[in-house]
């Protein structure tokens, strides 16, 4: 069904919001033996013309990456601004935020999760692609992530 419907049925991230990045990353580095990753800091609203519940937002991010061989591991720190992630942090406390798919034909997949009942909760875009979360905490128990590059 994911196949069908997203046109993929690979998971390529897993979403951790944290409340501190620098400590949350430089124990995942120890943990898998490899080098803390620098943090970046999501663009600003004029870039990324982020959209949170339909409404323009301001939230920003600092995100810490690993790249497994197998899918990839995110770090969220939010800011304060409202975001799914800044809703998270404060409804749930850390943990697993959301897992992503890399898809092609954002406004499509969008569409049809959409009809299906999952929820646009946010979207932005970032240097190379966009993301878009859906509320599908209710019936999947996690956030879904559409990931879409150039």
């Amino acid at each position: 069904m994911t196949k069908e419907l997203l046109g993929t049925d690979v998971v390529v991230q897993i979403g951790i919001i944290v409340n501190d990045i620098e400590k949350t990353a430089e124990e995942w580095a120890k943990f898998l033996g490899v080098t803390k990753p620098e943090y970046i800091i999501t663009d600003d609203y004029e870039l990324a013309q982020t959209e949170y519940r339909g409404k323009p937002t301001k939230a920003k991010a600092k995100l810490a990456f690993f790249s497994l061989s197998n899918i990839e591991i995110e770090l969220i720190e939010p800011d304060d601004e409202p975001s799914t992630w800044r809703e998270f942090l404060t409804e749930h406390g850390e943990g697993v935020h959301h897992i992503a798919f890399k898809i092609k034909g954002q406004e499509e997949k969008t569409q049809r999760l959409e009809k299906m009942g999952f929820k646009l909760v946010q979207k932005g875009e970032y240097t190379g692609g966009r993301y878009t979360y859906f509320d599908s905490f209710p019936r999947l128990k996690i956030l879904l992530e559409l990931l879409e590059n150039d």
